[in-house]
């Protein structure tokens, strides 16, 4: 949740940007770490294992002039194996009154470990649905992190009343189920008011109706599996904005305070939303909840909350506003199973930044410039790792870490992308939120890792064991050469930071600048060390960019040529190369020295084309669609990407 300026000296934009990228950063971390003190004690609650909740409907009466609630909330579940009693998540300083079941008093137990016990007066039939009420009202806990889930305050002196429950906040102000692995499928939010007041809240709004006593009644309606911590509401003197986004589109809604509609550059920057919405959707498929809305509700807090299909605000940054929508797919539609994942939820909308700065936000040195610093940051350490380790759980500091759950995460989207090509990496992103059993459900690492295989047939497990689970970061030590045949000979040396990583095993981006101007894009598949490689050119070299994007996580490395560090035959020309990989038109061969029959093969098998290489020993693959393809030539299986 980072705000971008664009400034027009690119040093100076360096060094400003640098400044704020760092001080919004910590502002984000901060908000969130706070949010989550209580996550420790409830990554699951064994209690509420038995039942899937399907539905709630809350009938709840607010005033944000006061710090009160009550009301009714009716739950829809079906136990997985017969019960006689259910419990649910929920407040123990809010009071009870009653639980109704089919129009009878059922008998419950308020427990200190802030969860309500219902007894049945039979058994419940497994995989049959059932229903209750639960009766209640108090003031909610406002002690240490549980005063952030329910919030009153005032703005421009106009009483407020916003809720921000991540992670296990919801049941301080309303009784529900919060371990991560039970999304509800429907939720009806039945807010009553004063009347001069506007509630925002997720999903459609079907009516607002004026009742007696200067009271108004507002019904919301979410038909999408959602997250307990994802329910969210804001109260107050709101203008509403009435919009479309999207094509075909689809509402754009948004509440703001009277002073924010009052301000056209805040204005301009809300609906810069639709802009960066059209760019997600290109990249990472159809926007989640197109049947119900997108749009924002200001509220009290600090930074930004990704509550589905309204994402609460504090400020409208287009920094902050790209990082919580690109949570709506990652995140919202499929969120982490468990806190150790944080990454798929924060990594991923931090990727989403990089995609603003990059499609909409910014010049391609200021991108460049962006992304060095994201690689400066991450690499001021030499350890730590994206996946939070269960005896880090504890610690606030470790599970929000901006370095890596947010700035290495969203990095080694980058280089996953770099690994893929551009097409095939987006077509995986859309799959993987698509997938029947991940789509609007929990996820783990694993689950990421599946996916892929499925949609690419690359097998990352070494790549997260480096990255994800493994720490630091590799330095490289290029040596090069070009002997009179005009190959070009690489010797690649690789330290690690950190000893819990034996080697990184990765593709090497190397840009060849020659003589006349002429540039070759190379990639050197670098899976040991002191590793040699021989590329076959039409030029002579004039320079040798290592990483000449910032593809990939490195620090301090070298690039230098040595005519003493490889002799003509340190490396076998017979070994047979391709390049560039990715490829957008011409492939080329390198060390084979007549001409070869060749054949091309999809990912799934079929021949789509073959053929004998010419003296050039190269092949047009223009026609090819984007994808993975096999390069069959000389007894030899070489895989490329088609761009």
């Amino acid at each position: 949740m980072k705000h971008f300026y664009t400034l027009a000296l690119i040093l100076s934009f360096a060094h400003v940007f640098a400044q704020n990228e760092e001080a919004e950063r910590k502002s984000m971390i901060r908000n969130e770490s706070q949010r989550y003190a209580k996550m420790i004690n409830y990554n699951v609650n064994p209690n509420t294992l038995n039942y899937d909740l399907k539905y709630q409907r809350l009938d709840l009466d607010l005033d944000p002039a006061q710090f009160f609630v009550s009301g009714t909330v009716t739950s829809h579940f079906v136990p997985n194996q017969n019960i006689s009693s259910i419990y649910f998540d929920f407040s123990n300083v809010l009071t009870v009154s009653e639980v109704k079941y089919h129009g009878t008093n059922l008998t419950f137990t308020q427990l200190p470990t802030k969860e309500i016990k219902i007894d049945f007066p039979t058994a419940l039939i497994a995989s049959t649905i059932d229903s209750l009420s639960i009766k209640y009202s108090g003031s909610p806990d406002i002690s240490g992190s549980a005063g952030d889930a329910f919030t009153t305050s005032t703005q421009n002196g106009t009483p407020v009343l916003y809720t921000l429950s991540e992670p296990y906040g919801a049941q301080e102000w309303f009784p529900t189920k919060q371990s991560m692995n039970d999304k509800i499928e429907k939720v009806d939010i039945k807010i009553t008011t004063p009347s001069q007041y506007n509630v925002a809240s997720n999903g459609k709004l079907f009516s607002e109706t004026t009742l007696p006593g200067n009271k108004k009644l507002t019904f919301w309606q979410t038909n999408y599996p959602i997250p307990a911590y994802l329910i969210a509401l804001g109260i107050t003197n709101y203008t509403k904005f009435n919009d479309t986004m999207g094509s075909p589109p689809f509402p754009f809604v948004n509440y703001v305070y009277p002073s924010t509609a009052a301000n056209s550059t805040t204005m301009a920057n809300i609906n810069w939303t639709k802009n960066i919405m059209t760019v997600f959707e290109d990249y990472f498929g159809p926007y989640p909840y197109r049947n119900e809305k997108y749009g924002h509700m200001q509220f009290g807090w600090g930074g930004g909350m990704e509550h589905a299909t309204m994402s609460s605000m504090g400020s409208f940054g287009k920094s902050l506003i790209a990082h919580e929508l690109a949570h709506q797919w990652f995140g919202d539609k499929i969120t982490c199973g468990a806190w150790n994942d944080i990454w798929l939820n924060e990594g991923f909308a931090t990727y989403g930044q990089h995609l603003a700065n990059e499609k909409l936000l910014m010049s391609n040195s200021q991108f460049m410039s962006y992304l060095l610093s994201e690689m400066n940051y991450i690499t001021d350490s030499t350890g730590g790792s994206v996946y939070v380790a269960d005896a880090n759980l504890g610690n606030n500091n470790v599970v929000f870490s901006g370095r890596l759950s947010y700035a290495k995460g969203g990095y080694v989207l980058r280089m996953m992308k770099w690994i893929l090509g551009d097409a095939v990496f987006y077509q995986a992103l859309k799959d993987y939120h698509a997938r029947p059993n991940l789509a609007y459900n929990y996820v783990r690492t694993d689950d990421l890792k599946t996916s892929l295989i499925q949609s690419t047939g690359t097998d990352f497990t070494e790549f997260f064991n480096d990255w994800i689970y493994g720490q630091g970061y590799p330095t490289y030590q290029i040596k090069w050469n070009q002997t009179p045949d005009k190959v070009i000979r690489f010797k690649v040396g690789q330290t690690q930071s950190n000893s819990s990583v034996s080697f990184f095993e990765m593709p090497l981006p190397i840009k060849v600048t020659g003589t006349a101007g002429e540039v070759a894009y190379l990639v050197l598949n670098n899976n040991s060390n002191n590793q040699n490689f021989a590329e076959a050119l039409t030029f002579n070299v004039s320079s040798v960019q290592f990483n000449y994007e910032n593809q990939i996580i490195t620090k301090n490395s070298t690039v230098t040529k040595d005519t003493g560090i490889l002799a003509v035959n340190d490396v076998s020309t017979a070994e047979i190369r391709i390049y560039p990989n990715p490829v957008k038109d011409q492939l080329s061969v390198a060390g084979i020295t007549k001409e070869e029959a060749y054949k091309i093969f999809s990912v799934d098998g079929k021949l789509v084309k073959s053929g004998t290489l010419s003296s050039k020993y190269s092949v047009s693959v223009s026609a090819l669609p984007k994808g993975i393809y096999l390069l069959k030539i000389a007894d030899k299986n070489l895989k490329f990407i088609k761009q």
